[in-house]
């Protein structure tokens, strides 16, 4: 293209290049446009080419203009601030929240320097540089003092009670001890009247729990803040602010929750009960803090930095490391503490709840260091809860003590035990994870059950512990010398595993053949007692030795038979009225036992010889018990009430009497008056 010149002269001339001027200053156009335009118009006449210098001369001017409007409002409020009698505001008293309009300005006044220093409007000028350099460091090092005054004004209290939902309690406790049983055994029974203490679960959190970390209103004014602070290099300021304000608010809703800044020694000394209130308020402390404090805290993170995803991690992880590094190191002091079986079910919580959170950390932290520790500390409770568990296994195994319970009743081991395995089917699955590999324990009960490969690990295992409970009941059972107690006991107790098993899942884990196959045992041992507690008192109701009729009878000997008779009688009552049945259906099948079996063999004994000695002197002597069969000797029977107040009895149409309830052979006694006490 060819350049036109025309001779206009000077006043010519000088109008061309204000019309010029005046065009491309209205179109109000970009710098890089501006440039544009001006190489066009000089391409048609090259006296237009000194309009360059001139619009540059004026837009250097405006950006002047505007950065000494922004300068002097940042300057005013750091002069402000530095003069004491200046009472509306002060350093950290920038009335951000009070004023949005003059907030608003100051970050306008930040912009509009920021803008002039990226579009090169100012950089030609090194005096003019220096300024924006002195007013952004003001500025930052005030948003910065800001930023952490907004967080700290509006940081939302943890309201602990609103995260708590509704303990589940299981129905255990450690009760009072009647026998003497290793310490390890103190009496894990059941609630019965009120006393001991709960194992609790823990409390449930609602699945849509969502709280406020920061007062919502002022998420806008941070975020503000916030994208002026990393737009001028200042991130790292941000992130530190952020950063330190936030993870004193998460130390602060750690010690709402109970959680103490304790080493692992300092843990490690602590006494069983007081370490049992702290890991409870442990498990609580990582449900909330996964579900409601990371989870907001990440939350809050993405609003105030949604512009930068590095910038967000890094707030977050600086920000959740130290309560995350907390909870894991009261964890850890947990793991490789004193192994006791009281721990286990703690232990076990405090496993589950740490697997759950992990899931989480995984999630939002980014922090691999961090994430490696959650999972040593988890490898390290899951290690043991095992070794606890497999401890427990040996203490039941040989547990010693050699005092035998009085009474025949339920051994405290036995309530332990049970109890304790009743409460471990709440926690089938995590300890069919942690026992799979350890499969070989239960080596020992391949020919015990055709069933076994069908198994679980941990029906397995719970199968091996009864079993060592009921051997160590076995020979527990042979302190006894009267082999009638003996079988009393081992009654009481399998029939209360037995029952343990059938009310609770246990049931499902042993089966129906493992059930029938106790109760089996258990009708083997009411024969047992029979033959042991009566057979001497019934062998002297036998004919053999007495003449074979009741004409041929030797009246020296039936005084004799009789005599010992009773003396076995009076034997057997006196021990066995103090003897304990617990369970009302199995005392009355052994009530039923023994009137099926002595008292027709003692009605037919009367009924052959008795009339023998009743028509001589003194028959009372050794004919003391009758039936009841006349007015007179029932109104005589009910007159023993004087004797037993409340006794109850049913007469019945054969003679003989039913025992209904009362006096002093009610309760779990295992005597009741069967028998009738006659005068003559």
């Amino acid at each position: 293209m060819t350049t036109t010149t025309t001779n206009l002269g000077a006043g010519g001339e000088d109008r061309v290049m204000a019309t010029a001027q005046q065009i491309v200053k209205s179109l109000n156009t970009p710098k890089e446009v501006r440039e544009d335009m001006l190489l066009i118009f000089s391409s048609f006449d090259n006296r237009l080419s000194n309009i360059t210098d001139m619009i540059k001369d004026d837009s250097d001017d405006g950006a002047g203009v505007r950065f000494d409007a922004a300068e002097k409002v940042i300057l005013w409020w750091d002069s402000s601030s530095s003069n004491p009698n200046a009472a509306a505001s002060s350093r950290h008293s920038l009335p951000w929240e009070d004023s949005p309009d003059e907030a608003a300005e100051y970050l306008a006044a930040i912009d509009e320097i920021l803008d002039l220093v990226v579009d090169m409007s100012i950089r030609s000028d090194a005096e003019i540089m220096d300024r924006a350099e002195s007013a952004i460091q003001i500025a930052m090092s005030r948003l910065e003092d800001e930023f952490r005054l907004i967080l700290i004004r509006n940081t939302v209290p943890l309201d602990a009670e609103r995260l708590y939902g509704s303990a589940r309690r299981v129905s255990l406790s450690f009760a009072t001890n009647e026998g003497e049983i290793g310490e390890e055994f103190e009496s894990f029974g059941e609630v019965d009247s009120g006393r001991g203490c709960f194992h609790e679960r823990g409390a449930s959190l609602g699945d849509d729990l969502c709280l406020d970390l920061i007062n919502a209103d002022a998420v806008m004014e941070l975020k503000e803040i916030a994208d002026r602070m990393i737009r001028s290099g200042y991130e790292r300021e941000c992130v530190q602010a952020y950063s330190s304000v936030r993870r004193d608010a998460l130390d602060e809703c750690s010690v709402i929750l109970g959680v103490e800044k304790l080493s692992i020694e300092e843990v490690q000394k602590i006494e069983w009960k007081a370490l049992d209130e702290k890991m409870k308020k442990w498990i609580q402390a990582v449900k909330i803090t996964v579900r409601v404090l990371l989870s907001g805290e990440k939350r809050l993170c993405d609003q105030i930095f949604n512009g930068s995803d590095s910038i967000k991690e890094i707030c977050f992880n600086e920000t959740a490391k130290g309560c995350v590094r907390q909870l894991l190191n009261f964890g850890e002091a947990v793991a490789i503490g004193k192994r006791s079986s009281e721990k286990l079910f703690r232990i076990l919580d405090m496993y589950d709840v740490l697997a759950d959170a992990l899931m989480d950390f995984e999630m939002m932290l980014t922090d691999e260091l961090l994430c490696t520790e959650s999972k040593g500390v988890l490898t390290g409770l899951g290690n043991a809860a095992k070794g606890t568990f497999v401890e427990f296994e040996n203490a039941v195994k040989n547990e010693s003590s050699r005092k035998p319970m009085q009474n025949g009743e339920i051994h405290p081991l036995t309530r332990y035990v049970m109890n304790y395995a009743k409460l471990l089917v709440d926690y089938s699955e995590t300890l069919n994870s942690l026992l799979e590999s350890d499969e070989d324990e239960a080596d020992g009960l391949q020919n015990d059950d055709s069933k076994l490969e069908a198994m679980t690990p941990f029906a397995k295992r719970l199968l091996l512990l009864i079993s060592s409970l009921e051997s160590n009941l076995e020979e527990k059972s042979k302190l006894y010398e009267d082999g009638g107690l003996h079988c009393i006991f081992l009654m009481n107790n399998i029939l209360y595993i037995v029952q343990k098993v059938k009310d609770s899942e246990l049931g499902k884990l042993l089966g129906d053949n493992w059930v029938r196959k106790r109760r089996g045992q258990i009708r083997q041992h009411a024969t047992s007692y029979l033959r042991a507690s009566w057979t001497k008192a019934l062998y002297c109701l036998k004919d053999e030795g007495i003449g074979g009729s009741s004409n041929n009878a030797s009246k020296v000997t039936l005084k004799e038979r009789f005599k010992n008779f009773n003396a076995c009688f009076e034997e057997i009552y006196r021990i066995q009225t103090a003897w304990k049945v617990p369970d009302h259906q199995l005392r009355e099948e052994l009530r039923i036992s023994i009137s099926e079996k002595a008292i027709p063999a003692y009605r037919s004994f009367m009924g052959r010889f008795g009339s023998l000695l009743e028509s001589g002197r003194h028959a009372g002597k050794y004919i003391k018990i009758t039936s009841c069969s006349s007015p007179y000797e029932k109104e005589e029977y009910i007159g023993y009430r004087t004797l037993a107040p409340g006794l109850k009895i049913r007469i019945n149409s054969d003679a003989s009497f039913t025992y209904l309830g009362g006096g002093p052979f009610e309760d779990d006694k295992l005597w009741n008056l069967q028998w009738r006490r006659g005068r003559r």
